[in-house]
């Protein structure tokens, strides 16, 4: 069996799609975990939302332009819709996260974008 060998591009580019991953995960993961709270009105942002999305943000920034560098094709189109979604995700997360409760619907519309972010970055080819 013939072993493969990675670039040294495609390493870093790998580490910066597990690090969006990671991001994404501490944005949802504190979504899901207010769920119970949302339904009580007593639901709140968390660090692990704010910092989430953050990571979300750079990471996604740098795998554009290390897969540009890369002479990869980059979908700006896609690209765009995704940055625009985190852009609110990212505005009503920072804006409201002192409050000591937000808004069921609000809290919802995070979630919702959040998911849809994500099956934007799966399903759009």
């Amino acid at each position: 069996m013939a072993a493969v060998r990675l670039r040294p591009m495609d390493v870093l580019i790998n580490v910066f799609v597990a690090l969006h991953i990671i991001g994404i995960a501490s944005l949802l993961g504190g979504f899901l975990t207010q769920m119970k709270a949302m339904g009580a009105g007593t639901a709140r942002f968390t660090p692990a939302m704010l910092h989430g999305a953050l990571t979300m943000l750079i990471t996604g920034v740098a795998l554009v332009g290390l897969n540009q560098a890369d002479d990869q094709t980059v979908n700006n189109i896609k690209i765009g819709v995704k940055l625009a979604i985190l852009v609110v995700i990212l505005g009503l997360v920072y804006v409201k996260r002192d409050e000591e409760r937000v808004e069921k619907g609000l809290f919802g519309a995070v979630g919702g974008l959040t998911v849809a972010n994500t099956f934007i970055a799966t399903l759009w080819t």
